[in-house]
């Protein structure tokens, strides 16, 4: 049976999971211009030539190389999401009872998307990095499309393993902006004022976003093989789930959930103490996560615990917006 352009478009979209690629993106673009260009701006330096001069910090990436930069990793993520399609087959047929790598989209064809971006997605990440003076950085691509696939293939069917290495490369996509920016900012303002602040804080903000990327994540990812634990089981894979049983891994999830909490109130009290985070924290990531932990908890069925799942998505994405609230108080003065 002969599918229309229209519908294969539709069934490639779907593959590459276009909304967690616009995701990825938009993850990147608040990084950037959300808490970078408020931290820098509430820096002032003096220059070193003019002594009577205060100036402000600004990115020294340039942004048509920004640009390219989220593209190449959008494009690496999306290669990563095609080749996990491809090695889960048989698996999605039995947890899902539908596919598109093998039916609508042939193996050969998901192959050969999987090679075009990771080839268009590596070959941008080492323009940027050859552009900024760093071409080593460009290499962080490279071992990113092997990890991706090598997962796929192999890593996800192990204990735990899989679940990290999903958790350790989402948590990279904000720390991308910061290393791709961070050494042009050293290299340009370490030598041309008097009294350089550094770029430690540029790490220690961005850093935060991305440890809350990782701990979600990797909740996400342990209920998620909760929800396929019949698929895993019949293709003998090694998951949390089948390897230590759901009355385990749902104490797992419940402690996950409440290390991710505790470390977002001890943030606050220590670092920020500001009723508006307080409120944001409470009412979009405290509440949220305690519909997680009770759906998992008292959840037997499937459908339950993809409700679950996807409330994660939205703890993570509220998690991402938070960026502008920090950047407006940075910029107001209120927290740095």
């Amino acid at each position: 049976m002969k599918h229309s352009p229209g519908e294969n478009m539709k069934d490639l979209l779907t593959l590459v999971r276009l909304p967690n690629l616009l995701i990825v993106a938009l993850t990147m673009m608040l990084m950037r211009y959300a808490v970078l260009r408020p931290l820098l701006s509430a820096m002032p330096v003096t220059l070193a030539d003019d002594p009577l001069v205060v100036t402000r910090m600004t990115f020294q990436l340039g942004w048509f190389e920004f640009v390219v930069l989220v593209v190449s990793t959008v494009l690496i993520t999306a290669a990563g999401y095609v080749i996990n399609d491809y090695f889960d087959i048989r698996t999605d047929l039995i947890n899902r009872g539908r596919i598109i790598v093998g039916n609508t989209i042939t193996r050969q064809k998901a192959m050969m998307y999987h090679i075009v971006l990771n080839i268009l997605g590596v070959a941008g990440g080492f323009f940027v990095s050859a552009r900024i003076g760093y071409f080593w950085l460009g290499f962080i691509f490279l071992f990113v499309t092997g990890l991706l696939y090598f997962y796929s293939a192999a890593y996800k069917r192990q204990f735990l393993i899989g679940n990290l290495i999903v958790a350790l490369l989402t948590a990279m996509v904000p720390l991308m902006v910061v290393l791709y920016d961070a050494p042009a900012i050293y290299s340009h303002y370490s030598s041309a004022v008097v009294s350089f602040p550094g770029v430690a804080i540029l790490f220690y903000w961005v850093g935060g976003f991305a440890l809350f990327a990782f701990l979600t994540t990797l909740i996400r990812e342990i209920i998620k093989d909760m929800e396929d634990y019949e698929g895993d089981l019949a293709m003998e894979r090694k998951t949390l789930p089948v390897s230590a049983g759901m009355y385990i891994s749902k104490i797992v999830v419940v402690l996950l959930s409440l290390i991710t909490l505790l470390s977002l109130y001890t943030v606050w009290f220590r670092y920020l103490n500001d009723k508006i985070t307080l409120i944001l924290i409470t009412l979009l990531i405290a509440l949220p996560f305690a519909y997680v932990i009770y759906s998992v908890i008292t959840g037997k069925e499937k459908h339950l615990l993809h409700a679950a799942s996807r409330m994660m998505k939205v703890i993570m994405l509220f998690g991402i917006l938070y960026s502008l609230v920090a950047g407006a108080m940075i910029t107001s003065g209120k927290i740095f």
